[in-house]
């Protein structure tokens, strides 16, 4: 796994990049869906149709109405021990525990209710000062978006 992607960079419309650690220690299958949608360009373009200030930015669906996902089939949980803290970054789902797909979420401070219920799969380790530019709303008016997602 010494070739394995380190990190993910996603560009953001409010301002510049987000450089994310990716653990695939903690969620190999979680990673592996984010950097291969990566690699595809699948995020290219999709909005943060959801951004609750303190809490987080949701984004990675490419309706942009938070209802959409992949065309690839939904994965299983990989929920783990680590906290949801600022620049946490972990995987939207439905109430259903093996339903996340493409979106996820980045939090904005400590959320530490979804510990071990949500499956944290990186952490922000520099551009947070991007994320809490997003503009608000569930949707937000005029949304901020991955202008380009890179694995590296």
């Amino acid at each position: 796994m010494a070739d394995a992607p380190q990190t993910l960079t996603l560009t953001l419309s409010s301002g510049g990049d987000v450089v994310i650690r990716l653990r695939p220690d903690l969620a190999p299958g979680h990673v592996e869906r984010i950097t291969s949608l990566a690699k595809q360009g699948f995020y290219d373009g999709v909005v943060f149709h959801r951004v609750i200030p303190g809490f987080m930015a949701q984004g990675g669906d490419p309706t942009g109405r938070g209802t959409g996902g992949s065309s690839l089939p939904d994965l299983k949980a990989e929920f783990n021990a680590e906290p949801h803290v600022r620049g946490t970054c972990s995987m939207a789902r439905t109430n259903q525990p093996d339903t996340a797909n493409s979106q996820f979420f980045i939090c904005f401070d400590d959320a530490r209710f979804l510990d071990r219920q949500y499956t944290v799969w990186g952490q922000v380790e520099s551009g947070m000062e991007h994320v809490d530019a997003l503009p608000v709303g569930e949707p937000p008016r005029n949304p901020g978006k991955i202008e380009k997602a890179i694995v590296a």
